[in-house]
């Protein structure tokens, strides 16, 4: 059974003053694909300390996937790949490159995303972007390939 993990970056969301819809949209895209998937989910402000700490909390306990939503774009607050930096040993930027390209053919400001994306063991982290659309087109974005993606990540060594 896979682990998944999604972790909303919101000031506002952990304030209570909005409703954070992007993270759950992505929990509900991820159980309509791997509805076996144990997937669990935080939603913390943008404190860079704080999302590195739970990034570490699910690579030590060998979460394949970890997906956050929020805090990268450039405002002064926004601190999720900075957190996440602290956090991978290997970079896979394409991920975050296709991210970035799928959503800008709909909104030009996708290229402003700082969003990236790679491994701490075998365990994947990928930015998203905070919006629910944006969020879910990211995600579908990259969906198709996630799973040889985690199968790699995690020893396999099929290739389509």
């Amino acid at each position: 059974m896979i682990s998944v993990a999604v972790l909303t970056v919101s000031d506002r969301c952990a304030a209570g003053s909005a409703t954070d819809t992007a993270g759950p949209a992505v929990v509900n895209l991820l159980r309509e694909t791997w509805p076996k998937a144990q997937i669990l989910n935080a939603l913390l402000p943008d404190e860079e300390e704080l999302i590195a700490d739970q990034l570490m909390q699910w690579c030590r306990n060998a979460v394949a996937l970890v997906l956050t939503v929020g805090g990268t774009g450039l405002g002064p607050r926004d601190v999720t790949p900075e957190a996440t930096r602290r956090v991978i040993t290997r970079p896979a930027p394409g991920l975050a490159e296709a991210i970035r390209f799928i959503g800008a053919e709909r909104n030009p400001y996708a290229w402003l995303s700082r969003g990236i994306a790679g491994l701490c063991g075998s365990t994947l982290i990928v930015n998203l972007p905070g919006s629910r659309r944006g969020a879910m087109e990211s995600v579908a974005a990259i969906l198709p390939i996630l799973s040889h993606g985690l199968n790699v990540a995690a020893g396999g060594h099929s290739h389509p």
